[in-house]
This record gives C-alpha cells, sequence and structure tokens, in this order.
C-alpha cells in the first residue's frame, strides 16, 4: 500500500483497483472515504472486514452523476429533487427507499440506502473512471478518529489499503449531513458539513432528528463513535479539577479562556469561524493522539449550524470515556 498524489494517471490506476473489487481511500470535501464497487458485493465486504466495521450500520454509495440517483433509489416527491438540484454535489447524503441493483451488504439488509455526490474533482473523477457507484465510509478504523489527510488513513489502515490517493486535507473535515426521506417526512439521522437549517429552507419544513442505535438506518447513529486513544472529556470545572495532576491537552473554539498551566493549547479558529473550526476539528484531534497525553478537553460550542455537527462527533467522541 502506497500514498500516491492524486493525479489523472494515479486516479485511472486507482479505478482499475475498484473496478478488479480492491479497496482505494480517496479525499472528499468532508473526510477521505475507503472506497470499494459499490455493486461488488464480495468488495464491499472488504470494507467491512479492513475497518472492522460491524455489518449492522450502512454505508454511503458516492455517485458522479446525478442520473444514477434513478436507478439506485425510489421516490416521487418534488423536494427531493429541489435537495438535489441545490446541495449536489456537496456534503449531503440522502437515504431513500432502495431499487434491487443496491447489494443487501452495502444497506445492512434495510430497504432504503445512502447516497451521495461528493463535490471533490478527485473523488468525482475516480466514480466516473471506476464507472459504479463507490460505496465508502470514512476511511479509519471504526470508531476512530476521521482522517482529513493522507496521512491518517496510512496511520490507521496500515497496509490494508491498495491505494491512498493523496488529495490534501478535506476542507469541510466533518462528514456529510445525512436526510431521510420517508413516508412523506424528512427525518436528520446525522448532522454534518451542510447545516439543518440551509436544508429546511428549501423543503420548507422542519427536520426532525431521529435516532437509531439499535438498527442504524445510516452511518453515524451509533452512541459512540469518531474516538481519539487518548481519553477526551468536555472542558468544564469537575472535569479540570478531578484531572490536575495530568497531561492534558485542550482545544479551544476561539481562545483560551481558562487560567491552566495545559501540556497543549490548541484553537479551532481564532476568528471564530466556524467553518475554520470544523476543517480542524479531526487534523487537531490526530495531533492530540501523538503528543503523549492523558487526557483531551475539549470546550463545548453552541450547537447551531454546523456546530451542530462538531458537538454530535465530539459528544459520541467522549461517549466511550464517560
Amino acid at each position: 500500500m502506497s500514498i500516491i498524489k492524486a493525479n489523472s494517471d494515479s486516479i485511472a490506476q486507482a479505478a482499475e483497483i475498484i473496478k478488479k473489487g480492491g479497496l482505494v481511500a480517496f479525499p472528499t470535501e468532508t473526510v477521505y472515504g475507503l472506497g470499494a464497487d459499490g455493486l461488488n458485493p464480495i468488495a464491499v465486504a472488504k470494507i467491512f472486514e479492513v475497518k472492522k466495521r460491524p455489518s449492522f450500520n450502512p454505508l454511503i454509495l458516492h455517485i458522479s452523476q446525478k442520473d444514477w440517483i434513478k436507478k439506485l433509489t425510489i421516490y416521487d416527491d418534488e423536494r427531493i429533487d429541489l435537495l438535489i438540484e441545490k446541495f449536489w454535489p456537496g456534503p449531503l447524503t440522502l437515504v431513500l427507499q432502495k431499487t434491487d441493483l443496491v447489494p443487501d451488504i452495502v444497506t445492512s439488509g434495510n430497504p432504503t440506502v445512502a447516497i451521495r455526490m461528493p463535490n471533490h474533482k478527485v473523488a468525482l473523477e475516480l466514480i466516473e473512471k471506476s464507472e459504479t457507484p463507490i460505496a465508502a465510509p470514512s476511511a479509519n478504523r471504526f470508531g476512530h478518529l476521521s482522517p482529513t489527510l493522507a496521512e491518517h488513513v496510512k496511520k490507521s489502515l496500515g497496509d490494508k489499503v491498495d491505494l491512498i490517493l493523496d488529495g490534501g486535507k478535506s476542507n469541510i473535515g466533518v462528514e456529510s449531513t445525512i436526510v431521510q426521506f420517508s413516508e412523506g417526512n424528512f427525518y436528520l439521522l446525522r448532522p454534518g458539513g451542510l447545516s439543518k437549517e440551509e436544508i429546511e429552507k428549501i423543503i420548507d419544513t422542519q427536520l426532525s432528528l431521529k435516532i437509531n442505535t439499535t438498527n442504524p438506518e445510516s452511518p453515524g447513529q451509533l452512541p459512540y463513535h469518531y474516538s481519539p486513544s487518548v481519553p477526551l472529556l468536555f472542558l468544564n470545572e469537575k472535569n479540570l479539577k478531578k484531572n490536575s495532576d495530568r497531561k492534558i491537552g485542550v482545544l479551544f473554539f476561539k481562545e483560551k479562556n481558562i487560567d491552566f498551566n495545559f501540556a497543549s493549547i490548541k484553537i479551532l479558529s481564532p476568528s471564530g469561524d466556524i467553518k475554520e473550526a470544523a476543517a480542524n476539528l479531526f487534523k487537531y484531534l490526530h495531533e492530540f493522539e501523538s503528543e503523549n497525553l492523558d487526557l483531551i478537553l475539549v470546550e463545548p460550542i453552541k450547537e447551531e449550524g454546523l456546530g451542530l455537527a462538531i458537538m454530535d462527533r465530539l459528544k459520541k467522541a467522549s461517549k466511550k470515556y464517560d
């Protein structure tokens, strides 16, 4: 396994690997994905094996042309078309009734399938040259930090991937927002890189948060996920006092606002830009992992816009250690 800079030749090489049933890690605007031919059940099974991902946790199919939606899903609501027109390509995943073309392993046996069109030229070219939808969760071991750099993929998966395409840093930095359409209603299954408020403007209705941890209908619904190897908790007086003798790294949103001798300090966005904060989230958590810390404390932020996605990731990361 090697990291290769993404260009026309290396993308063509990666597409041949996909066609032959192999695994390719590739960049998207959200995070790096671990891709396989989404219509080849044997190839898709390798994703679950390499990630050590539970078989009951569905995958997202990535497409490069909007007309694939008609081959893979069944729906009859113009609001779906409005969302596709407005937000594809982009960080929106739609969960819709699937057609028989979609293998059951992709959906973990659910009658619905998650679909998105990434807004990244390397990802789109790879899908196009592979001539198939690409099933791709984040390119990391299940439950661990999502990768926003090619080096993160190598650190997490080692030589278990046939090829890693290096397309630089993922500019959004958190996974896609997942919305399900069922029986005329829209549900938010996972907050992500597209804000809930932007989606609600287009469909002219409120999104209800739907949580299903026993039989997930999309990725990101399990109660714990995205966890660094170093214990992570929220920054508050109780956690700071309880761990004051430990080597602590702290993640602030905009500025250091507590007088304490932290071993490492990182600030998501000195200007308070929530998009910059989201893009830096996993990058800084990966850096903390290599700093020999005893504990990571993170400052909570407002759960609105992209802040909802950031807090979703941090809550699930801390759940493992609460």
